[in-house]
């Protein structure tokens, strides 16, 4: 196995970067900033960990430096395997990232805490958003206490991992409408049939949170149904062009009886899963926050390493400025969502707002590694040692449409604008 040799840290403008050395991306984290040509400017532009309670902020840098040194020089080689390396759980579980969602933290500091494993790893944030938002979120607040007493010991330490389960082959954007997957009462069991698409971890969970049509009363209603059950089936998706890492999978549901038990008892409706829907749009905001500063961190410290015509690319105007851009980006997309996460602290967030946020944000991403992989030139189209671009570019596009599309979270926004419907 070739190992990956980290990118060369960022220096101040103007120094060579040196090699091997790192920085946290935390303000606080040792020295004040007195400037941005200073590494630690580059992470946090705005100086949002500074709004955070000591006990939060320093429980932050801890955090994001475990990831940088565990993390992000060494996922290039799963990515390109499109391999999950389960080894990984136990420094998660360790650092508390499987119970963010129940720990009683602010949202500014799970959304940092999001950017921050973003930054390191876009398919790791999926997996960590995913499973508190929608899992260890989900049963905490809909869940029995049999259900919670079961499942949330495990899940809050990453023993156990959940998949929400609710995109089917035919009803992606329509999937409140149009939902198939069928749940039958018989006895104190259920049956359920039918097929689910794009399951984040689907192929690794242990415990599938999944949402089916009850055929007596056409709700539609949540069930937590084993990996193990007869009649489960999970396939892993291939060839996917970015976030890689994460498994996606198609489930089938062939005949699964599920006991009453394991029914969510406030999971009946689609209204409940459009109130954690909100809250998993605005973490997709602080997903896209993340990778717009790795996007940063790699112009920045390859503009400052790659020689051409005898000097560094950092100076040359177009390449400052290709580079103020990813930072412009990257700062406004993290000034949208510190205002979302007092919302969401305030109770106020709506869906209009989450889906503007999550749209706004990833657009603004989008553009961000375009420019990142465009700098990189010929290195920019390659997923080798040393050369991220195309990797973090590719990645972009599956933020970009997951968690309702770009085109979907525009609908939404301009509905409640003009107070007129255009889905159909």
């Amino acid at each position: 196995m070739t190992a990956v040799q980290p990118r060369p840290s960022v220096a101040p403008v103007g120094t060579a970067p040196a090699p091997g050395s790192r920085q946290t991306g935390i303000a606080g984290a040792g020295d004040s900033p007195k400037s941005w040509n200073v590494a630690e400017g580059s992470r946090d532009l705005l100086g949002a960990a500074e709004i955070l309670p000591e006990d939060e902020r320093q429980r932050l840098i801890e955090i994001d430096d475990y990831l940088q040194e565990h993390i992000t020089h060494q996922s290039l080689e799963f990515w390109n395997r499109e391999e999950f390396p389960r080894h990984w759980l136990q420094g998660l579980g360790e650092l508390g990232l499987g119970r963010i969602q129940t720990d009683g933290t602010s949202r500014l500091f799970k959304g940092l805490v999001y950017a921050a494993v973003g930054r390191a790893e876009t398919s790791l944030c999926a997996l960590v958003g995913i499973h508190n938002e929608l899992i260890v979120g989900m049963i905490d607040r809909l869940g029995s206490e049999e259900q919670r007493a079961e499942w949330l010991p495990r899940l809050e330490v990453f023993d156990a991992i959940g998949s929400f389960a609710l995109t089917e082959p035919d009803h992606g954007s329509d999937v409140a409408g149009g939902l198939a997957t069928t749940a039958r009462r018989e006895g104190d069991e259920w049956v359920i049939d039918g097929a689910k698409r794009w399951i984040g971890a689907g192929t690794i969970a242990d415990v599938v949170l999944t949402w089916a049509r009850d055929v007596e009363d056409g709700v539609i209603k949540a069930f937590l149904i084993r990996s193990e059950l007869p009649g489960f089936s999970a396939s892993k998706i291939e060839n996917k062009v970015g976030l890689r890492i994460m498994q996606n999978a198609n489930i089938e549901f062939d005949g699964v009886r599920v006991a009453e038990a394991d029914r969510l008892p406030g999971g009946d409706g689609f209204d409940k899963a459009n109130e954690l829907l909100l809250d998993s749009r605005a973490w997709v905001g602080w997903q896209a926050v993340g990778l717009a500063h790795a996007a940063l961190d790699d112009a920045r410290a390859y503009s400052l390493s790659r020689q051409q015509f005898e000097k560094p690319l950092a100076k040359f105007q177009l390449v400052q400025q290709q580079i103020a851009d990813i930072a412009g980006n990257a700062t406004a997309a993290m000034g949208m969502m510190i205002q979302m996460a007092r919302l969401q602290d305030d109770g106020r967030l709506k869906m209009a707002q989450a889906a503007m946020a999550k749209a706004t944000a990833t657009r603004l991403t989008r553009a961000a590694v375009a420019l990142n992989r465009d700098l990189h030139g010929g290195n920019g189209l390659v997923t080798e040692p040393g050369h991220l671009a195309s990797k973090l570019w590719a990645d972009a596009e599956i933020i970009f449409t997951y968690e309702g599309t770009y085109s979907i979270n525009s609908l939404i926004v301009g509905r409640a604008l003009t107070g007129v419907s255009a889905f159909v």
